[in-house]
């Protein structure tokens, strides 16, 4: 009778036990993953551009980086010009830890508005590359598709369809990634919002600065030349833009 009495209370004991238990796991598992977790980021431009077919305009910038887990992260992007030209851009990107940096897949697709023409532009592109602290460096390949707005699908329009690209970018900083603030310095057919040709190239510089951990205020410069690739280089168009860099 006295076995009989004392089992509910051992009872209680056990699933109190296995309760605590499982909560001290909980938190371990809480603790190294906020420990392994990189922050998101979301960044805000405001933008001033000019070229020789848009002339003047001004641009809304919005960025992001998810990081799902260190093997995986996602970026999105949204730009709205004056110029009446819309922008969305998604990322998905397995990364390859190394000793010392990291490889990694760029799988991304880019839709274009231009409604100022009534085209839409889309064009994908697979990357391959390599990141540290001091470079990053990126090549691939790329096609892209025009076609007109309101199409009609038994019209003699077509769509136009470019055949593959060469895709590559090369970045580098003059500071750790860590560093409180940091210059950079890039030459690429490629940004956030467009996919040039080969012959196209970008010139950018940037610069970043974090009074805290979670805030940065970022300067970018990008000038495009055309002609670069015929001894005949002229200049194109230049953008300049101002923003904000948060991180959760």
């Amino acid at each position: 009778m006295q076995t009989e009495r004392n089992r509910p209370k051992n009872n209680s004991m056990r699933l109190r036990f296995n309760l605590l238990l499982a909560l001290l796991l909980v938190g371990v598992a809480v603790t190294q993953a906020q420990e392994d977790a990189r922050s998101v980021e979301l960044r805000t431009f405001g933008v001033y551009g000019y070229n020789y077919t848009w002339g003047h305009y001004g641009n809304l910038d919005v960025t992001t980086r998810v990081p799902v887990n260190r093997h995986f992260e996602l970026d999105g992007a949204v730009q709205l010009s004056t110029a009446n030209v819309y922008t969305l851009s998604a990322d998905a990107r397995p990364l390859f830890p190394l000793p010392v940096g990291e490889l990694y897949l760029d799988t991304r697709l880019l839709y274009k508005a231009i409604v100022r023409n009534r085209i839409h532009e889309l064009s994908a592109s697979l990357g391959f590359g390599y990141r540290m602290d001091y470079v990053d460096v990126q090549i691939g390949v790329y096609t892209r598709n025009m076609l007109e707005f309101k199409r009609n699908w038994h019209s003699e329009s077509e769509i136009v369809t470019e055949p593959f690209g060469f895709l590559y970018s090369i970045e580098v900083f003059v500071r750790p990634q860590a560093s409180k603030w940091n210059l950079s310095f890039r030459f690429a057919d490629t940004d956030d919002f467009q996919i040039e040709r080969i012959w196209q190239p970008l010139f950018m510089i940037g610069g970043r600065y974090s009074p805290t951990d979670h805030l940065s205020v970022l300067l970018q410069a990008q000038c495009k030349p055309t002609g670069m690739f015929h001894l005949n280089a002229s200049f194109y168009g230049a953008t300049v833009r101002a923003g904000v860099c948060y991180k959760f």
